[in-house]
């Protein structure tokens, strides 16, 4: 299991701008800051995370038969 950095743990609060140290309640993280509600990730961040998920998704679907020629 990861060991959790306490003091260098972030998350990103819009009424900053930027990644700052939070309090977390049971449904919600608040900017340690200003109080305002925390996202994980920026939105620029959030947009780069799932296109790198993406491309590293399978495409899926049927594998083509291999059709020998008889």
């Amino acid at each position: 299991m990861d060991q959790v950095d306490f003091y260098g743990d972030r998350k990103y609060c819009h009424h900053c701008g930027e990644y700052v140290h939070y309090l977390m309640s049971l449904e919600h993280s608040y900017c340690a800051g200003c109080g305002n509600r925390v996202r994980l990730f920026s939105e620029a961040d959030w947009a780069q995370f799932h296109e790198q998920i993406r491309e590293q998704r399978p495409k899926g679907g049927r594998p083509r038969k291999n059709r020998e020629s008889a």
